[in-house]
């Protein structure tokens, strides 16, 4: 990770929040929105020899792809470019290293979850946690836990680091359309990630732009050549059976 001129690394600590580009881009909306929601500062960069040669626009300004935030006691993880499945153990364990370094007390990923049927998704969100406490958080907030199934990629690579390393992690399966970039699935996990922390995060714009958003971002991959292909739902989220809950 390279630090953003000017930036104060001494500013880290608090909860720490992970969206990646997989199903739904629930992950990248989500933490798109609390980064210019609660105004949080870019700290840093993320650089890789592997990953693609990409800059996106945000608002005329170009942003490498993969950047950390800060704010006051939350720090943002965004990756706004998908992993080939071979990278998933390195790059999570970038994740890993800038919680650690980082000093946060807690990891909160939010992911999406599409169904084996491929049917638009229903609006449900589901949670698991690496740890004792944290499992009790998702069974106060009332968020339904998977008893029974898998978690593959960045997500299931990090929830078993937090169970082998006793490290508070947080998974929220936003269940997201296959089809789409699913905002409505990401204002879910957010407002669970509020319910979760106790901070104050606002829904309505993410609410009242969600068809706006889909469709902007939707327009953005299939324009763009230099994109990555969109997540194969099967790699991610066939094998996880929320019915087991």
């Amino acid at each position: 990770m390279v630090l953003q001129e000017g930036a104060d690394p001494l500013t880290t600590g608090g909860v720490a929040v992970a969206g990646f580009t997989t199903a739904g881009m629930v992950g990248v909306i989500a933490a798109s929105h609390i980064i210019q929601t609660l105004q949080l500062n870019q700290l840093g960069t993320v650089l890789n020899a592997e990953f693609p040669a990409v800059a996106l626009i945000h608002n005329e300004v170009p942003k490498h792809p993969v950047r950390v935030y800060q704010g006051d006691g939350i720090g943002v993880f965004t990756s706004e470019i998908q992993f080939k499945d071979e990278q998933d153990i390195m790059f999570a364990s970038t994740v890993l290293e800038w919680f650690t370094l980082g000093g946060f007390d807690r990891l909160i990923i939010i992911d999406g979850l599409v169904q084996s049927s491929k049917e638009v998704a229903s609006g449900a969100l589901f949670g698991v946690g690496s740890s004792q406490l944290a499992r009790e958080r998702l069974q106060r907030a009332g968020i339904e836990p998977i008893q029974q199934g898998i978690v593959a990629g960045i997500t299931g690579f990090l929830l078993g680091e937090g169970d082998r390393l006793g490290i508070d992690i947080t998974a929220l399966l936003a269940e997201a359309s296959p089809m789409y970039p699913d905002a409505r699935a990401a204002a879910l996990a957010v407002e669970a990630v509020a319910e979760l922390t106790g901070i104050e995060i606002p829904l309505s714009e993410l609410l009242e732009n969600a068809q706006t958003i889909e469709d902007s971002v939707r327009d953005v991959l299939e324009n763009s050549q230099t994109f990555l292909p969109a997540p194969d739902a099967e790699v991610y989220d066939g094998d996880v059976d929320p019915s087991f809950g």
